[in-house]
């Protein structure tokens, strides 16, 4: 479950307060996690398609990072279904994150299609 998952289920009812809660929101945005997040994108900058020449961030392939205190994940899309170089970039990926998280990271292939548009490519 993620943090932001938790503050809204944390955050008392709005039938029983008045008042909106604020701190709720305020807590939802973390700036010692969003610098550790921008960090593994900087470190999966080093991984780079091989068939593309270009960076997994570059492309848009990285869809979403959870970073846990014992265990993070990182989902992501592949240019194409059956990319031959997935297994490497999976590899790739999880140990440039695990070196800039110090703890392990699952690497979650999604279902979704990769659309170039995502990255800026018009091709």
């Amino acid at each position: 479950m993620s943090d932001i998952t938790q503050a809204v289920e944390a955050a008392p009812n709005s039938a029983d307060s008045p008042t909106p809660n604020t701190s709720a929101a305020v807590a939802a945005f973390d700036p010692g996690r969003r610098a550790t997040e921008l960090a593994v994108l900087d470190a999966l900058r080093s991984v780079v398609d091989p068939e593309l020449g270009m960076d997994v961030v570059e492309l848009a392939l990285i869809r979403q990072i959870i970073i846990g205190t014992e265990s993070s994940e990182i989902k992501m899309v592949l240019t194409t279904p059956f990319c031959p170089y997935a297994g490497s970039m999976v590899q790739q990926i999880k140990d440039q994150a695990e070196s800039v998280l110090e703890h392990s990271v699952k690497v979650t292939l999604l279902a979704e299609r990769w659309d170039p548009r995502d990255a800026g490519l018009t091709w």
